[in-house]
């Protein structure tokens, strides 16, 4: 099946056969993981105490823009996998990215979940609560380890 997959005529476009293909599908999916890290990072550092003028309640705010962000990221993110789906599903790199881009959304939908709880409480305390506080380090790290072993996949190949 994933052989049938990579030598469909959709994967052959998106792979070389179109000059703007792999070039479009590669620049929305790199796009739009800027767009989910630097979100992060900024959500994250926010909620360790940095960019103190940014109120807390405001960071809610920026999820529907990271939410559509991931979707894009997911579709051109499986488009290019089904180019080389058989190169993928071998690749250490690759296998452990996915892992983490699960646990990094798992963590995300927490404190999204907590920020729209709590937001307007850290504002009156002028801090996050330790129960907000205790995921966020993880998160950073989390999407950071991301980001390396997506560059190591693009990068390296089948590990």
């Amino acid at each position: 099946m994933l052989i049938e997959l990579e030598n469909s005529p959709f994967s052959a476009w998106v792979r070389g056969e179109s000059l703007w293909g792999w070039a479009f599908m590669v620049t929305v999916h790199t796009l739009a993981t800027a767009v989910v890290i630097g979100l992060i990072f900024v959500i994250t550092l926010r909620l360790l105490g940095l960019f103190e003028t940014i109120p807390y309640t405001s960071l809610k705010r920026l999820f529907p823009v990271l939410w559509v962000a991931l979707v894009l990221e997911f579709a051109t993110g499986f488009v290019l996998w089904a180019t080389k789906p058989t190169r993928y599903t071998a690749d250490g790199a690759f296998l452990l990215k996915l892992l983490f881009v699960i646990v990094g959304i798992a963590l995300i939908v927490y404190l999204n979940g907590t920020m729209k709880r709590e937001a307007a409480s850290w504002e009156a305390a002028g801090a996050v609560s330790s129960n907000g506080a205790k995921y966020v380090a993880p998160t950073l790290l989390v999407w950071c380890v991301v980001l390396v072993f997506a560059r190591l996949t693009a990068m390296l190949g089948s590990i």
